[in-house]
């Protein structure tokens, strides 16, 4: 099933993405103890509050790069207001308690009994952490995972971004964003060993990109992200980050190194609980029954958290137990219940699942505890969202195809795939494509077969008889496969969409007249907005002249010279040359379930910002994006 692969070499911009995809962070913590778990995790969502940009600094010889969005430019709002995190897996019905063990529990009562002092380690035995000698200890003022050799942004990614406004940006940033490529633009950033900003600690900083990774899905990347932190380096901040990102990989032996500082910081209940997991995950049995008991005891937690944690000591060491988890009295899904049960191989209802943060899809995706049959649908979503590259993507299916008693749809779905791939004929690969493109109906599964079909789309001769280029086009630049969508350029008709993706992407069209915009009748588009978003994209990308972009703005009513916070805001990042803020700004502006809920005036700003600083590439595939789904 490897023939799936292409044989083409994948272009720059898909290159960075792909290997940006496997790397991890560290994070971060901070001064004072300071919740960052969004209103899922442990409170009801409160009203959104708006974001502050930061004011513009001086500079004692301000120089504008060519094309830069100039601060004084009006723009549009973003798609959405910056407001908390929402739809997070995590519902619990008492506000005052931002944790991870909910409080409905019956021995809790009505309000949650404060955390009881952890017991000694000299009572139970526990773990003995050895100082770290001082040059081997990390430094905080530079934290991440990856280098620009690996994909990831250059330290310099923030420049001298106030860091309490980004901080701010990442923990009000609501996930996931309507964007693919800006998804794996801001993974890349997120991921970067960069300058701590100033401001603000490098722990907390790390500690603020590992949880918005794990919101966005990312939970290996916040996970490498909280590990990049040494723990005697840990703060508040940087205790629940590294909790989150550990429950989300389902692995709480990432735990352990923390778990009895975490213990002792009395914040979160779950570390209580963790020294009693890890006692047990090291084989030390005799240590963890009386770490559980006393937290039994002083009513940590109760209910199926309580068994969660005791079914993981219970399968370690040589006294085995055996736990039975019952989901059917419980009404959602946490953090603390995910993980868990996916390190313990336990089941998790549909119904749980079906209601549980977005997050959660990327989360299964990226569990190697989950058969590849059982990740098929989770892995769509994820791809369609950034956080699996369409190699990835095709690996899946491969390995699906390979083995046996695989779910129907997904072994269906393989071997359309193959048949794509290894067709007979032209034809042939051409049928299969069109029975995957097809088949799915929801707004994210379509996108997710055009990136699933990336390569084998690319495979297809431009010579086949009426051919599908709309969508054939739109599969290779889904994976980035730009030199390879261009071959169809004269097959594409003129006002078509293919014809106007072609028209972003390509180098070779410095100009476009607005009479190419106004001839543009997007397909199945009664609304207008494709011409609106394809005019937008081409005055961010430069392409237009000035008295074109005057005409279409009026034309089109695209009204790409207002001014607000965010528009000045992205437009002074551009300018100060930070692709790092551009991206997160980028993402804030994105944040809507789809394109439909994006205004043109956003992708006008997203475009001409990443232009200026650079990141000319992904602003082209975010704009042929936006006419691919909307």
């Amino acid at each position: 099933m490897r023939t799936f692969r292409s044989s083409r070499a994948l272009p720059a911009i898909l290159a960075t993405a792909v290997l940006a995809a496997t790397l991890t962070i560290p994070a971060a913590g901070q001064k004072g103890p300071e919740s960052i778990l969004p209103p899922g995790f442990g409170d009801p969502n409160p009203p959104p509050q708006p974001v502050a940009p930061a004011r513009p600094r001086p500079k004692s010889t301000p120089q504008s790069a060519p094309g830069t969005p100039s601060t004084a430019t009006p723009a549009p709002r973003p798609a959405a207001p910056v407001g908390p995190e929402v739809g997070s897996p995590i519902a619990a019905p008492t506000p005052s308690v931002p944790a991870l063990l909910p409080t409905e529990v019956p021995e809790f009562g009505a309000t949650p009994s404060p955390v009881a002092t952890p017991p000694s380690p000299t009572d139970f035995g526990a773990f003995v952490r050895a100082d770290m000698p001082s040059y081997a200890r990390r430094s905080l003022a530079q934290v991440g995972v990856a280098g620009p050799a690996e994909g990831a942004m250059a330290p310099s990614a923030f420049g001298r971004a106030d860091g309490r406004y980004l901080e701010t940006l990442m923990r009000r940033l609501r996930a996931p964003i309507a964007s693919r490529w800006v998804s794996i633009a801001l993974r890349r950033a997120l991921m970067a060993r960069i300058d701590t900003p100033r401001g603000v600690n490098g722990a907390d900083f790390a500690a603020e990109r590992a949880w918005l990774l794990v919101r966005m899905g990312e939970s290996v990347a916040g996970r490498a992200m909280a590990q990049a932190v040494d723990t005697e380096d840990y703060t508040p901040k940087m205790f629940e980050a590294a909790m989150q990102a550990a429950l989300a990989s389902g692995d709480p032996a990432a735990l352990c190194p923390a778990a009895e500082d975490g213990a002792a910081l009395g914040r979160e209940r779950g570390w209580v609980l963790a020294r009693a997991m890890c006692a047990g995950l090291s084989g030390t049995a005799t240590k963890a029954k009386p770490l559980f008991d006393a937290a039994r005891k002083s009513r940590v937690a109760g209910g199926i958290d309580l068994m969660l944690a005791q079914k993981v000591i219970g399968n370690t060491g040589r006294a085995r137990q055996a736990t039975t988890i019952e989901w059917d009295s419980v009404p959602y899904l946490t953090a603390w219940r995910y993980g868990l049960a996916m390190a313990m191989g336990v089941e998790i209802p549909e119904r749980l699942l079906e209601t549980s943060a977005p997050a959660v899809q990327g989360w299964r995706a990226l569990s190697p505890s989950l058969t590849p049959g059982a990740r098929a649908g989770s892995s769509e979503i994820a791809a369609a969202r950034g956080i699996l590259s369409s190699a990835a993507l095709v690996d899946l299916y491969a390995a699906i195809d390979a083995g046996d008693d695989q779910p129907p749809a997904a072994a269906s779905v393989a071997r359309n795939l193959r048949a794509a791939y290894d067709g007979t004929d032209a034809d042939a690969r051409i049928t299969a494509l069109a029975k995957l493109w097809d088949e799915p109906k929801g707004y994210e599964a379509r996108y997710a077969r055009l990136i699933l079909t990336a390569g084998a789309a690319a495979r297809i001769p431009t010579s086949i008889e009426k051919p599908d280029v709309t969508r054939l086009v739109a599969a290779m630049l889904s994976a980035g496969f730009d030199t390879p969508a261009l071959r169809w350029r004269e097959k594409a008709v003129r006002g078509g969409d293919a014809w106007a993706m072609l028209t972003l992407i390509d180098p070779a069209m410095s100009t476009v007249s607005y009479g190419d915009v106004s001839g543009y009748a997007g397909e199945n588009d009664t609304t207008g907005m494709k011409r609106r978003m394809l005019f937008a994209a081409l005055a961010g990308l430069g392409r237009l002249s000035a008295a074109d972009v005057a005409q279409g703005a009026e034309a089109l009513a695209v009204r790409v010279n207002r001014s607000d916070s965010w528009t000045r805001a992205i437009a002074k990042a551009a300018l100060d040359d930070q692709p790092g803020t551009v991206v997160l700004l980028a993402a804030t502006g994105l944040q809507s379930p789809s394109w439909r809920g994006v205004p043109p005036e956003a992708l006008y700003h997203i475009c001409a910002a990443l232009r200026a600083v650079g990141m000319v590439g992904e602003a082209r595939m975010i704009a042929a994006e936006a006419i691919a789904r909307l």
